[in-house]
């Protein structure tokens, strides 16, 4: 009985003390009184550190907070700026040889913690991209416990199957003590530094049970303290997991199509429910959406995706107004022109293209103001006989406001929604009352953003 007494002790002691801090500064008293956005208002901006500076980049960064809270984000999401792994290496941010340390080339856990610190007091909250599908060749576990990965018919440890990611190694989720230790190292985050969350790398091709058991404890060690939880994925399971966001990769694709030419407007209205179906009874569960990210930059940049700098302003309002869910990533806001390599620094000139950086504080601040823009808000579509032009009406209580996209290079006139018709409305971009007759004209990619009260 004795025996049988301690072991029970021993395993309350345990449970209780999962996730606490150890050896590490306490927080801030600011990250304990900062509370993240609701989901629903999430303005989320991608830090790649790989833009900001070549050393030293979460200074840089805290340098630009001033900019970047001036631009009306209220969450930042940092790219992976852990040590990177040298074995076998392509210099990937996501190969990952600690997950309990900061590279050099980024800072320290300190400079973080100031970031951190520096982040709330602007009102803005900070998710960490965390990779946990797989790890460096490099990496500790590699050595320490070899079981922690998957391993081919002769016994080799393997990179993930059907990738070409051959800088890492791919983990087990079969072994419950590496589980173990992958929730240990978020949850030293969560409690040294006091981030709010995280952006989960590859999130699909991690178990959900893992997730739901990771979510379910870094939200209790958490408490009172909201975390946001978005997956790198488009499976409806990781919302059972936890998850508050994921990836809108299928109207991204839409998006794309669109603005080529290749399909007509009517298809963005089609997938935006394709993508919400699976969410009629999820509350508080969001895609999130976004004209390009770390990824598609790689490979070209709005304003060379979309056909110029009008043409990718025109995609990020029919994007994000449809129906919510903000991203932006840093670099669109000023127009960068070439594809940006994030395995590498590369320099942005913040100071470009002002007049586009001023469009896009405008569209998000009027996206702040209206609830009705964002992700809790309704979706009225109307059809455009030409569908070139997206027309949705957007209302959430009183808040009641028309989005008119023309995502065509020509000028295009449309028929007036009926409930519209004869309206005194305001235009939000210009701020001026306006008469609606019974057609509208839109120049090439032009938009509109109607309240009506």
């Amino acid at each position: 009985m004795k025996k049988i007494f301690l072991t029970l002790l021993l395993m309350l002691v345990v449970v209780a003390t999962a996730c606490k801090p150890k050896d590490h500064h306490a927080l801030p008293d600011v990250s304990e009184e900062f509370v993240a956005p609701e989901v629903a208002d999430v303005v989320l901006y991608q830090v790649n550190p790989r833009v900001f500076a070549p050393s030293n980049s979460l200074h840089a960064v805290m340098e630009r907070l001033d900019s970047i809270q001036d631009l009306g984000v209220n969450m930042i999401w940092i790219m992976p700026i852990y040590p990177i792994g040298q074995e076998k290496s392509k210099n990937s941010p996501y190969s990952v040889r600690d997950y309990k340390a900061i590279a050099p080339e980024y800072g320290t856990v300190d400079d973080l913690r100031m970031l951190v610190e520096s982040c709330h007091e602007r009102g803005i909250g900070v998710i960490l991209d965390w990779v946990a599908n797989h790890t460096a060749w490099d990496n500790a576990w590699v050595k320490e416990h070899p079981d922690w990965y998957t391993h081919d018919a002769d016994g080799n440890i393997i990179y993930p199957p059907g990738t070409d990611w051959t800088d890492v190694a791919d983990l087990n989720y079969d072994n419950k003590d590496m589980r173990a230790a992958m929730i240990d190292a978020m949850c030293y985050w969560v409690d040294s530094v006091g981030v709010d969350g995280f952006r989960c790398d590859v999130a699909d091709q991690v178990p959900s049970d893992f997730w739901m058991a990771c979510i379910k404890k870094l939200r209790a060690n958490a408490k009172p303290r909201r975390l946001i939880m978005l997956a790198e994925g488009s499976n409806p399971e990781n919302f059972t997991a936890g998850f508050d966001l994921n990836y809108a990769w299928e109207f991204m694709g839409a998006i794309a199509e669109v603005m080529k030419g290749d399909a007509n407007v009517g298809k963005l209205v089609e997938v935006d429910k394709n993508e919400y179906k699976d969410l009629e009874q999820e509350r508080g569960k969001y895609k999130l959406r976004f004209t390009t990210n770390h990824d598609e930059s790689a490979k070209a940049t709005p304003v060379k995706l979309y056909g110029g700098a009008k043409a990718s302003m025109a995609a990020f309002v029919a994007t994000t107004m449809l129906h919510g869910g903000m991203l932006v990533y840093g670099s669109q806001e000023v127009g960068y022109p070439e594809p940006i390599n994030f395995f590498k620094y590369v320099p942005v000139n913040w100071d470009a293209n002002p007049g586009m950086r001023d469009e896009y504080k405008k569209l998000i601040a009027i996206y702040n103001e209206h609830p009705s823009l964002r992700s809790s808000g309704k979706v009225l579509p109307y059809d455009d006989e030409h569908n070139s032009v997206l027309c949705v009406e957007r209302v959430l209580n009183n808040d009641n406001v028309l989005v008119m996209v023309n995502v065509r290079d020509g000028v295009r006139t449309m028929d007036v929604p009926p409930m519209w018709n004869g309206k005194m409305v305001t235009n939000l971009l210009t701020g001026v009352q306006i008469p609606l007759g019974k057609t509208i004209t839109l120049q090439p990619y032009q938009y509109l953003l109607l309240l009506n009260r």
